[in-house]
This record gives C-alpha cells, structure tokens and sequence, in this order.
C-alpha cells in the first residue's frame, strides 16, 4: 500500500473529527486501514493542525470539537508543533509581505514544500559575498558532548551569520518567519554552504537524536529543531540536489529557490532523512535555516 496523504484523505480526516470522533479513534482506523502507525500519527497531527490554522478565524473551526482544539494546543506546548505554510486550498503563491514566493510542489509525508523565487538575485549574490571570507571546513554537530567536529560525510566549506547581523539578514530572516508562521527568535543563526565538484553531504536526519549523551546540552539553546530551510544560492551545471531517500524525492538547485521540510518528532518516522548529492560539475552555494521549537539564544 502507497501511503499518501492525498487531498481525499485530508479531507477524510477533518470531517471525522468535525463529526465528533476523537483524534484516536481516527488514527485507530487509519492504522486498521493499513497505515504505519508512526506515519499515521504524523499525518494526522500536522492535517489538523493544517486546518486548525488555515480556519482558526472561520466557522469551521468554531464548529470542530472544542477538545479537539484543545488537544492539538496541547501538543503544540509540549514542543510538537512545527513550522507550517499555510496550503489551505492549495495557494500557488504565498504573500510574505515584501514578495510573493510561489508554491511548486509539496508533498504531505514527510512534508515537504518547494518553493520559487524565495530570494531575489541581489539577495543571492549578496549572502555569497557577505559568506565568502569567512568559509572554513564545515563542521557537524557532535552529539555526544554537544559540540562541533569534523564528519567525512560531509565535505562542503561553510560559515553560520549571527541571527540579524546585518539588514540583509533581517529581511531574509523576517521573511522566513512569516513564510512558516515561525517567530525569528526561534530560529538558528543562517549558515552558507559551499560545494565543489565531488562535495557531498551523505543522508542524514537535522533532529538532535534524544538517545545521544550530548543532546541535553544542546537542546538548552532552544529545544529541539522542528523545520529545515534550504535555500539555493547558484546553480550548479550538473548534480548537487537535494535527495530525500526515503520517499525517492530530489529537488534540483534553482537560484532563489528553496525548499522546506518538517519534523514534529525526533524520530525516523518522520521520513525527513536528507542529504546533498556529489557536484557533478561547477559549484553549489546554499543558505540554510534550520527552526528550533522554543527560543535559541
């Protein structure tokens, strides 16, 4: 079975609950449907939350189960609430104030949104230039004891800005935040990212993993991270996607174009592991965001 959260289904979902069913009877028979329960969970979580969002000043929130609103406000405290754009009734565009960034493509498990036109050119060249005296080796976080080390799987050149270092940033940064209804506070420092020819950054997940020793020292600068934006600089002749292998997905590096991905669980259910594939030929020069559940300081 192709589990997918089709449009069919979403609607399934919300009118269960408008119904009056609970959201684990729901899940009860997604699961006796056929569906993995990790992936039914997520599915049903961020389709209510969706709707919730989308009508939180319209009737039909008003006429859902006040326990159900209740219920995923819960869960939104408690730190699984993500980053979210608002693809009620299937917008092509989405208005973030200074521009209108176009919706090319998105897919609900894990979710994932392409996105065009996110910077302009000036705005491209210029992170480029602002990054370029400043790259060293990247470095990953090293989750046993919460700091930085060299990791072979990943051989691109890189350097983080302070958040709302300059008014390049700021604007980038605010426009970010209304795109994913995210506050700027919650969001890490933006870090560049160069690859040359044969540079990689093999498939990984952005979560801190909760069984490594290290996490708690890392999670005390603002929690878990719940959403990654990767924003394309350049465009490399050949290679240099973004690959998602758990669902066959690549999205091609388009200058200003970005795409985004969520996580609401530090947990490979969340089908969100990624990675950079090797340049073929020419450069790749990236801008990544990365969303943290509480404030990051």
């Amino acid at each position: 079975m192709t589990q997918v959260a089709t449009p069919a289904l979403r609607e399934w979902i919300v009118s269960q609950t408008a119904a009056g069913f609970a959201p684990e009877q729901v899940l009860s028979a997604m699961v006796t449907a056929g569906w993995e329960q990790g992936l039914a969970e997520t599915t049903l979580e961020n389709t209510l939350r969706d709707h919730l969002r989308s009508h939180a000043k319209g009737a039909v929130a008003a006429a859902m189960r006040p326990e159900i609103s209740a219920q995923l406000a819960d869960k939104q405290s408690s730190g699984v609430a993500v980053p979210t754009i608002a693809m009620g009734n299937s917008p092509r565009v989405v208005d973030v104030g200074d521009r209108q960034v176009a919706i090319l493509s998105s897919m609900a498990s894990p979710r994932v949104v392409v996105l065009g036109g996110l910077l302009s050119d000036e705005e491209c060249d210029a992170l480029i230039a602002a990054a370029r005296p400043r790259m060293a080796r990247s470095l990953t976080v090293e989750t046993k004891s919460g700091g930085e080390e060299l990791n072979e799987s990943r051989t691109s050149n890189g350097m983080f800005f302070s958040r709302g270092e300059s008014e390049l940033l700021k604007r980038i940064e605010a426009r970010i935040s209304r795109l994913l209804n995210w506050p700027v506070e919650n969001g890490e420092g933006m870090q560049v990212l160069y690859y040359g020819v044969g540079a990689e950054y093999k498939p990984h997940y952005d979560y801190f993993d909760p069984n490594e020793p290290g996490t708690p020292t890392i999670l005390k600068r603002g929690g878990q991270r719940v959403g990654t934006l990767v924003m394309y600089l350049n465009e490399p002749a050949c290679g240099g996607g973004t690959i998602f292998p758990d669902v066959g997905l690549e999205v091609a590096p388009q200058r200003g174009n970005a795409v985004f991905f969520s996580y609401d669980k530090p947990d490979p259910t969340t089908r969100t592991l990624h990675g950079g594939a090797p340049v073929v030929e020419g450069e790749k020069w990236v801008a990544t965001k990365w969303l943290r559940a509480g404030v990051f300081e």
